[in-house]
């Protein structure tokens, strides 16, 4: 609870920027270039006088979207197939299964970075780059769980009375394997945000002027030592949101997982 309360306070925190943030995020003051922490600029300024704590803001916007949205995506995808390939089992479990592994196979972030490179480095493009690299440990605890589910007498009794294959994934066995469905979207939210960093931190991700808790953290790079607060404050804003986040997965797999709360 107290992580979900820290992720709301600062998503809503972000999302209200235009509100609270006491600056434009693009103006520059010239006469207020690379000032340390002070009541005027509570986490100073940048080498272009520009307020870093609107900029927090501003790039928690976009770094917390692209999170939650290539998480919605990744356990989209990754519950479509895991539930395809746990009901109908054989075959098509088979081709599945090994689509995934070789999924898992590939790896992520040199794969992430060359699809950046050839897309629009927009919030939309990186979510959905994001999610369709993402899918496969949610489609492996979806088929599990289907997996054990399918022969349950609830489900038999739906077979029997006629419905369709649809209706018994939809209505029967997914609504009982929402725990773990829950967990791995939450968890898939830090690491979207972690992801989405690097890509900006590299240079591929959402481009500047606009910022990103990532390019934030790139332009930080060569003001390093001199210049400290510019890189703490955007890497304290994302080791706060992805700890949130991962501890609130925790949370809820303990909630929701009834072995895990025995135990």
């Amino acid at each position: 609870m107290a992580s979900l309360v820290v992720f709301v306070l600062i998503a809503a925190a972000c999302l209200a920027a235009p509100v609270i943030a006491p600056y434009r995020f693009d103006a520059i003051d010239l006469r207020a270039m690379s000032q340390a922490p002070s009541l005027h600029h509570l986490m100073g300024t940048d080498g272009l006088g520009r307020d870093l704590f609107t900029r927090v803001l501003y790039g928690g916007r976009l770094s917390i979207l692209i999170g939650l949205l290539s998480a919605a995506l990744a356990t989209g995808a990754g519950t479509l197939v895991g539930a395809v390939a746990g009901y109908y089992g054989g075959f098509v479990d088979s081709v599945l299964m090994r689509l995934t592994d070789v999924a898992y196979a590939i790896p992520s972030l040199p794969l992430l970075i060359v699809l950046a490179s050839f897309t629009q480095a927009d919030a939309t493009s990186i979510a959905v780059i994001i999610g369709l690299l993402s899918w496969m440990g949610t489609a492996r605890v979806v088929r599990a769980e289907v997996l054990s589910l399918r022969t349950t007498a609830f489900v038999e009794a739906a077979r029997a009375l006629g419905a369709s294959t649809r209706r018994i994934i939809g209505r029967h066995i997914l609504p009982n394997a929402v725990g773990p469905i829950v967990v791995g979207a939450t968890l898939a939210v830090g690491n979207a945000i972690i992801a989405e960093s690097s890509l900006s931190f590299l240079g591929l991700g959402v481009q500047a002027p606009v910022p990103t808790w990532g390019n934030l953290l790139q332009d930080a790079t060569s003001t390093m030592a001199t210049y400290p607060w510019l890189t703490i404050f955007p890497g304290l804003a994302i080791l706060v949101v992805v700890l949130a986040v991962n501890f609130l997965g925790d949370g809820l797999q303990d909630a929701l997982d009834p072995t895990a709360r025995s135990s």
